[in-house]
């Protein structure tokens, strides 16, 4: 057994931890003032100032034991400080990191941080024993443990609560020595406390209600991953985006590409962590639930009165409202449409089956109590960003249809867990500006080619809060 492993083991049956160093340092100090002492003795029998040299001799004991007393306190018999067990374990628990929390607790604050750790281990007895062993040597908590079979070992995935001051490095450098490989480590936060099971019968419930749901539905069960949705064809026409994706779908290592039900594909990647046959399994369920109960949206709608007097209905939209929404687009002027998508008026049609569909996003609908659509605002899933738009009909426009539309599609945003949502628009368009100064959010402001590009940055809800909207 080494060293660092039966100091370890003392230190967590609650016995102080000793080294020979420690002992040799106090003998040489004890030893040094027994030859002081014995010096200054002869000095003071065979010399003159016996009186004077009697004092300093004082004063260098007084000062050596002084030295050794301190030395013992610091190095001797104190509990350790450090976190490798010998700490008493503390009576209250934080659940999570907490905000107001210094960015490195003090050690035996009692504070504790949430960890998701995922390491590949041999497949062979005692090896996920020998990782739990290391954990524990560190004071660590496992809260939920989810085992990924491979061909050449096993992945685990690790939900824990380690004391607030231990490092990640501490963490992985454990895993390691327990025999550990490509060991990932992130943090967690309250959210990931619910177990696996429930946590994918929530999800699977969400995609049921709502087609619009499954980006998110697989970015919440596959953790920070970039999703992106292709159509079945191009919008320039061409070969199939399905071509050369079986119905299985297929894995590659850190890429997965999945068949979406209209004959679309369905792209997740996630550079930093391969992903496991078992995900790709979960993530091909969630597809296949989609595809069986075919488009749906929630059909909720909320009946509101305009400060001039009008009512009008904000509901969801989809494919479905096609027709409608290329009727708008032929009542709005030429500037209105060239604002909203940067580009020739003529344009505009062909975009409109992809931006009502639900695989790419959210679209709201105001609509009049003739049954008119005079407004459209878009929540669309741009690869691990969110991009809002907005489109209003000329006649509706300064009546506040754009900023009800705009706070309502955050909202969603904020509930689909975004940390920033960006709108592009040009400078000239006073009203997207305004409205999104009107968020009361932290904002950035960027020219790209031409147009302005204002970013919102977020802020998570409360667990429990309802939105506004």
């Amino acid at each position: 057994m080494s060293r660092d492993m039966s100091d370890l083991m003392r230190a967590k049956h609650g016995r102080p931890v000793h080294h020979w160093r420690r002992d040799v340092v106090e003998l040489a100090a004890l030893f040094t003032a027994v030859a002081v002492a014995d010096a200054v003795a002869n000095l003071i029998g065979h010399g003159p100032d016996g009186p004077a040299l009697l004092v300093i001799s004082a004063i260098v004991l007084l000062a050596t034991a002084a030295f050794h007393v301190w030395w013992s306190r610091r190095h001797g018999h104190a509990p350790p400080t450090s976190d490798t067990g010998a700490r008493p374990p503390s009576p209250e628990r934080q659940a999570g990191p907490s905000a107001a929390a210094p960015a490195d607790p003090e050690p035996g604050s009692g504070q504790s941080t949430l960890w998701r750790m995922r390491t590949t281990v041999q497949d062979e007895p005692g090896a996920l024993a020998a990782l739990c062993t290391a954990l524990a040597g560190q004071r660590v908590d496992i809260l939920s443990l989810q085992t990924h079979p491979l061909a050449d070992g096993t992945v685990d995935e690790f939900l824990l609560r380690a004391p607030a001051g231990l490092a990640a490095s501490e963490l992985t450098r454990a895993a390691s020595r327990a025999g550990g490989t490509d060991t990932w480590i992130e943090r967690a936060d309250a959210h990931d406390l619910v177990d696996a099971p429930t946590r994918i019968l929530g999800l699977a419930t969400r995609t049921a209600l709502d087609a619009a749901e499954l980006p998110l539905a697989l970015r919440q069960l596959l953790g920070r991953c970039t999703i992106r949705s292709l159509p079945a064809a191009p919008l320039g026409g061409g070969d199939r985006a399905a071509d050369g994706v079986p119905v299985e779908g297929v894995l590659e290592d850190t890429v997965m590409r999945l068949r979406a039900p209209e004959g679309g594909v369905v792209t997740v990647e996630r550079p930093y962590l391969p992903f496991t046959p078992t995900e790709f399994a979960r993530a091909r369920a969630l597809v296949e639930l989609d595809a069986r109960l075919g488009p749906r949206v929630p059909r909720s709608r909320d009946v509101l009165t305009l400060p001039q007097g009008n009512a009008i209905t904000v509901r969801r939209a989809d494919t479905g409202d096609l027709d409608a929404a290329k009727a708008m687009h032929g009542r709005c002027s030429e500037r209105t449409l060239s604002m909203r998508y940067h580009g020739p008026a003529g344009d505009a049609d062909r975009y409109l089956d992809h931006l009502l569909s639900p695989r790419f996003g959210r679209t709201l609908a105001v609509q009049t109590a003739s049954g008119r659509i005079v407004g459209l605002g878009h929540l669309l899933w741009d690869g691990d960003e969110t991009e809002v738009a907005l489109l209003v009909e000329d006649e509706w426009q300064r009546r506040g249809i754009g900023t009800e539309l705009l706070g309502r599609l955050v909202a969603m945003a904020v509930e689909a867990g975004c940390e920033s949502v960006y709108a592009v628009t040009q400078a000239s368009n006073t009203g997207m500006v305004a409205a999104m100064r009107g968020l009361d959010l932290p904002l950035d402001y960027q020219i790209e080619e031409g147009t302005l590009v204002i970013t919102a940055r977020l802020e998570p809800a409360p667990v429990g809060s309802e939105s506004p909207y």
